[in-house]
């Protein structure tokens, strides 16, 4: 399965910026996904998750500043993110956790102090 994230760039703290993600061919709609992130020189990590009945969890780090959600009718997974800090800074990428695990490319994210 091929996995796109998108609607990376650069923007200035405190700015907002929504990423999405898509499966080529394919509704990931029924599956558990999740968005993780990857700074210069640091391992990768969970931001955040959305299971197949729709429970959510968060990174410490972004908890009140980062929304994931499903638009359903474009069969995406949304990561809203505001009140963005330069530690934000990093790709950002989408991944199929359930029924199979499945990385897709990453979009990068600025954010310039």
């Amino acid at each position: 399965v091929q996995l796109q994230a998108s609607g990376g760039g650069l923007v200035q703290a405190g700015g907002s910026l929504r990423l999405s993600c898509a499966a080529a061919g394919r509704s990931v709609n029924n599956y558990s996904m999740a968005w993780y992130r990857q700074a210069p020189g640091e391992q990768r990590e969970l931001v955040a998750s959305i299971s197949r009945g729709n429970s959510i969890s968060y990174a410490d780090s972004v908890k009140g500043r980062f929304t994931i959600s499903r638009d359903i009718p474009k069969k995406q997974i949304l990561l809203q993110m505001n009140d963005l800090k330069p530690e934000d800074t990093a790709v950002y990428y989408c991944r199929i956790e359930y029924p199979y695990r499945a990385w897709g490319q990453g979009t990068l994210v600025t954010v310039s102090s």
